[in-house]
Formats: C-alpha cells, sequence, structure tokens
C-alpha cells in the first residue's frame, strides 16, 4: 500500500479524497475537454478525488463562461469541483474569483502554466513565469479576496527552471492550500521527458500539499511518480481521455489490490457513452464525428501497436462509418486487452506538439482528426 507523503497541513482543510489515507487524484483542466459532459463520463467509471474546470477567461470584458459554468452548477459526480482563472490583471481577476465564489466550487485556482504562445505572448499562463513579482501581486490580491481554498497550477519554469524556487516562496507567503506542478518548463511545452527531480524539489519546497503531473500513463506510473517525488497525489490530463478508468485504477494500485484490466469491449463501451454524453443539440452530424474523432485519437493509443485504428477512424465522415470503424477494431476480439500503457510510437495527436497546444493536454481544436 501507498501511503500519501508528508506535507505541512494547509490552514483551509481540503476535501477528503474517496479513499482516506490515499494519495490524491485530480482531473486536470483541458481546454474543450473537461466540461460536464467529460466530467460526466469520467466519474461513470471512476471519479478522481477533485475535478478542475477548463479555464475561464479573465480580461475587462469578460464574464465566466456560461458553458464553464456548467460543469460547476450542473455537475452531479458528487467530486469537488475547482475553477480555473487565467489572467493577469488583479481587478478583474478579484471580480472573477467573486462571481465565481457564489458558485459551488470548492475553490479558485490559477493557471500558472499554460504553454500556448498565443496565450504566453499576453503574459498570462505559462508567461506570468518570467514575471514573479507579478505573480507575487495575482497571489497576495486572489488570496485576499478567496476566503476559502486558493490553489495554483503551474509549470516548472519558462525556458529554464530558475523561477521555480522563487514562485514555491511566493506560494508559502501567499498560503496557498493546493499546488500542481506539471515537470516541463513552459517552452518544453510537451515535447520533453517530464523533469520529476524537478517536481520533488518543489515538493521539499511547499509548504501546501502538492500534486504531480506530467504523463501520468497508468496506475503503476503513478505510483512510481509519487515514490519518486514524494507529491500528496497525482493530477492527470490526456491519459484520462485514453483511460477514464485510470482513477478508479490508482485507487486500487494505492491500495495494493490488483489493478483491473481492461478490455477492446469496454473500450467500445466507452466510445459509445463519450458520443452520446457530447453531442450536442443541433450539432451537425459530421462535426460531431470529427469532435470524437479528437478524443479517439487518444483512446487509439492503447487498441493496437501498429495504428490502424487510428488511420481507419479519423477517415470517417458520418456516425455510421465511426463506429463501423469501432466495432471492426474494438468487438472483432472483445476480449483481448485495452492496453494500460499506450503502445509506443502510436501517436495521438499528430500536429498536437505545435505551438497551438493549450494547457494540460490539448485544445480539441489542435487534434488533427
Amino acid at each position: 500500500m501507498i501511503a500519501a507523503a508528508p506535507s505541512v497541513a494547509p490552514a483551509r482543510r481540503l476535501p477528503s479524497a474517496l479513499c482516506a489515507g490515499q494519495p490524491l487524484t485530480a482531473l486536470a483542466p483541458m481546454q474543450d475537454v473537461t466540461d460536464l459532459a467529460f466530467m460526466a463520463v469520467v466519474a461513470h467509471y471512476g471519479a478522481p478525488d477533485y475535478f478542475f474546470t477548463e479555464f475561464f477567461r479573465v480580461h475587462a470584458q469578460s464574464r465566466p463562461e456560461k458553458h464553464i459554468l456548467r460543469s460547476i452548477d450542473e455537475n452531479a459526480t458528487g467530486r469537488p469541483v475547482f475553477a480555473q482563472l487565467i489572467g493577469e490583471d488583479l481587478g478583474h481577476l478579484a471580480r472573477t474569483a467573486e462571481e465565481l465564489l457564489r458558485h459551488n466550487v470548492a475553490g479558485i485556482d490559477l493557471n500558472l502554466g499554460c504553454p500556448a504562445p498565443k496565450v504566453y505572448k499576453k503574459n498570462v499562463g505559462g508567461g506570468l513565469l518570467r514575471d514573479p513579482a507579478r505573480i507575487g501581486e495575482i497571489l497576495a490580491c486572489l488570496r485576499s479576496i478567496v476566503p476559502g481554498l486558493f490553489t495554483v497550477k503551474m509549470r516548472i519554469g519558462f525556458d529554464d527552471t530558475t523561477a521555480l524556487d522563487p514562485v514555491i516562496d511566493l506560494v508559502n507567503e501567499h498560503r496557498v492550500d493546493l499546488l500542481s506542478v506539471h515537470g516541463r518548463t513552459v517552452k518544453e511545452m510537451y515535447r520533453s521527458e517530464v523533469h520529476y527531480d524537478f517536481i520533488a524539489q518543489a515538493v521539499a519546497r511547499a509548504r501546501c500539499p502538492v500534486l504531480a503531473n506530467g504523463n501520468v500513463t497508468s496506475a503503476p506510473r503513478a505510483a512510481a511518480i509519487l515514490a519518486e517525488t514524494r507529491a500528496a497525489g497525482v493530477m492527470i490530463g490526456r491519459h484520462a481521455i485514453r483511460n477514464p478508468w485510470i482513477f478508479r485504477q490508482c485507487r486500487e494500485q494505492f491500495a495494493g489490490q490488483p489493478v483491473t484490466r481492461l478490455s477492446l469491449a469496454d473500450a467500445r463501451d466507452y466510445v459509445e457513452r463519450l458520443y452520446r454524453a457530447t453531442q450536442a443539440p443541433g450539432l451537425p452530424e459530421r462535426d460531431h464525428v470529427n469532435k470524437m474523432k479528437k478524443y479517439l485519437n487518444f483512446v487509439g493509443q492503447s487498441v493496437d501497436p501498429t495504428g490502424a485504428f487510428l488511420h481507419d477512424m479519423r477517415r470517417t465522415d458520418s456516425e455510421t462509418q465511426l463506429f463501423a470503424v469501432c466495432d471492426r477494431h474494438l468487438l472483432a476480439d472483445p476480449t483481448r486487452e485495452f492496453a494500460p500503457e499506450p503502445y509506443p510510437g502510436v501517436i495521438a495527436r499528430p500536429n498536437c506538439e505545435t505551438p497551438n497546444a493549450v494547457s494540460d493536454g490539448c485544445s480539441l481544436e489542435t487534434i488533427t482528426a
């Protein structure tokens, strides 16, 4: 059994985990992915301890986006939902935080990690890691506004790691309650190996619990990352798109129990459920099929080592064609294992490693179909 790493207790108590005494699990905020429908589908297969919304964009004309508010107001998963903000104007951040605190949020989260150039060029998200002094002002502002839980998600630096310790010191100074650390710099985007040693450095320096984020591909991998970093838990993004059972499997792994093995028939059930859950009224069928392809780019990493499923799936134009491909690849041998780790060399997102990638995972608009 894996015990959660010791950490200094925050002034405000974090919501209880589903399994007391286990490391925490969280679904990472991903633009165009972690909406109300996707949270519900993940919860069906085994919810994480915590959900985080897509980021609310904060600027002079902004108001909390209605579709993101739905993931808070209409959330029936029974798990806490943290509302994430991205911005740098103190007044508008304060205004937006106050608006969101009128909703049933577990806390307010600040995005200091988005690596998209179109985002960081505005000096928000990961771009703020170039300006620790400004981060300090933002943290002070939000801490004064948020009486409850205030959390931060960050990368280990912008183009190097020199800002890591100063930012962690600011996190401590302003009594942040939970810190999520993606173990790459902003400039590394999703291309490099994850630097778990720098996550461990953050864990050792921070006075609040830290979630380790980046390439948490499976329950055994989550356990190994926790052992290496001594983090209080893991935050999982893209691999929860591929495998929505991963949070349930993590709890099994942490408890020393056998980890649930999945079949291609299980994956077929997931595809069907996800397709129905994400259908928007009035959306043309072809548009919805194209949106589904972008989820399936990740699912396909565990279907076959040749990438044949991805090849065929990407060439469909209708619901009938899409499910015919799914049936051919997933039900021809339904008891065959749905691989717990991605098959080597099977690429989920052909051009997602581009400057358009955003948040912890890629915006669905940037994942080639």
